[in-house]
């Protein structure tokens, strides 16, 4: 991956203070805006969790990102709508690529009650700005994308259950003491998490009027498994902006985990291949 224009004369300079940007102005190729920082946080966590770098694309009617982790077994899917913004300005598609690491570092510099500010002027840099009484100005340099596209799979998923994510975490947890596998099986009524070792086996059942059963849509009888640190590595990341996680999944096919960023459409969608070993 080569950093596109200039190169910054030392490493230290990838993350700049700046005196003066004049972000939100009309020269602006993109200007968004959002309240806080827990969204922006969000999104870096999740991908974090599969790449190394992140080519996110912006249009008229809002940003998104797609990324396949190296392995192919799971996929990040970003839907961030214009009208999702505080303010959003973009007027011709625009994409941008950096490093994770870079975006991670720069988020984590936030505070969640902050408002981001991030535009480019110019081909090579983002800027972005935090403020709430503390103002800071960043400015970070692009790279050159050498990720290949990642095709959104074509799913028909029998089953669909909403939960919080404080239960799931804690069937994952619970379930990894004797498997670094889970498996989920869906009936009408019942929600079921189990795995097993040499060292033992572990079950879990919900019913469908539980508490942490927000909702229970089950169109056919499903049964999957899925490894347990890329569900909870995830749940953890995106889910940080969430309370709840719907999960969509049919036997033997990939589960497709859903997380709201916002109340107006923004949201997380992450997709994971099912383990071979599933019965």
């Amino acid at each position: 991956m080569k950093p596109v224009g200039k190169q910054p004369e030392t490493n230290q300079t990838l993350l700049t203070n700046l005196p003066s940007l004049h972000l939100g102005e009309s020269n602006s190729v993109l200007f968004l805006k959002t309240a806080s920082s827990v969204e922006w946080k969000a999104v870096a966590s999740a991908i974090k969790t599969l790449v190394e770098e992140a080519t996110f694309e912006a249009g008229t009617e809002g940003l998104s990102f797609r990324a396949m982790d190296p392995s192919h077994v799971a996929l990040v899917d970003l839907h961030w709508p214009s009208a999702s913004f505080m303010k959003y300005e973009c007027e011709k598609p625009y994409k941008f690529t950096l490093r994770v690491e870079d975006l991670v570092k720069l988020i984590g510099r936030s505070e969640s009650k902050d408002s981001v500010e991030i535009s480019s002027t110019e081909e090579d840099t983002i800027s972005v700005k935090f403020m709430n009484g503390y103002k800071r100005e960043f400015d970070i340099h692009l790279i050159e994308s050498s990720a290949g596209p990642a095709p959104l799979p074509k799913l028909e998923l029998d089953t669909k259950v909403t939960l919080t994510k404080s239960i799931f975490e804690k069937i994952l947890s619970d379930i990894s003491v004797v498997s670094d596998q889970v498996t989920i099986q869906a009936t009408g009524e019942k929600l079921s998490f189990s795995g097993k070792s040499d060292i033992g086996k572990a079950g879990i059942e919900l019913q469908k009027n539980d508490a942490d059963v927000l909702e229970m849509k089950v169109g056919a009888e499903s049964k999957a498994t899925y490894s347990i640190d890329y569900l909870a590595n995830i749940i953890r990341s995106a889910g940080s902006a969430s309370d709840t996680v719907v999960c969509n999944f049919s036997t033997k096919k990939p589960i497709l985990l859903q997380f709201a960023l916002n109340d107006l459409g923004a949201r997380i969608d992450f997709f994971l291949a099912p383990r071979v070993s599933s019965e």
